[in-house]
């Protein structure tokens, strides 16, 4: 059976990027499925919403791209993840992508495919 993941990432810059993941999903023998439950706009009860779509997911993929330091739902998402005991990664999208500011020392990986089979299966 495949890891359901919950994909944290910039909606207003890096939606092409949870595309991408989302299409790697569809791999034949992929170990992970993303359940696709982005929310574009802040709205009210948004976070309890966040929260619960974690709780049920294995694990938090952040996929990061340039403009980390603006998105702010990536930071909520992280700690949420945190409060939940959930593992997370930080997947870099590009060769100059930035981490989130909830996650400033945490490792960047690369995004290849053999890498993200490895971290997801707990290889960190």
């Amino acid at each position: 059976m495949a890891t359901r993941v919950f994909v944290s990432f910039d909606y207003d810059n890096d939606a092409r990027l949870k595309d991408l993941l989302i299409g790697q999903a569809k791999n034949p023998g992929s170990p992970f499925e993303v359940q696709d439950w982005s929310v574009k706009t802040a709205r009210p009860g948004w976070r309890t919403d966040a929260k619960n779509r974690i709780a049920r997911s294995s694990q938090v993929v952040v996929l990061c791209g340039r403009h980390m330091g603006t998105a702010s739902g990536v930071n909520v998402e992280i700690e949420l993840a945190r409060e939940a005991g959930k593992p997370y990664f930080l997947l870099a999208g590009y060769d100059n992508s930035t981490r989130p500011t909830a996650a400033a020392g945490d490792k960047l990986y690369k995004w290849t495919w053999e890498n993200l089979k490895i971290l997801i299966a707990g290889g960190r």
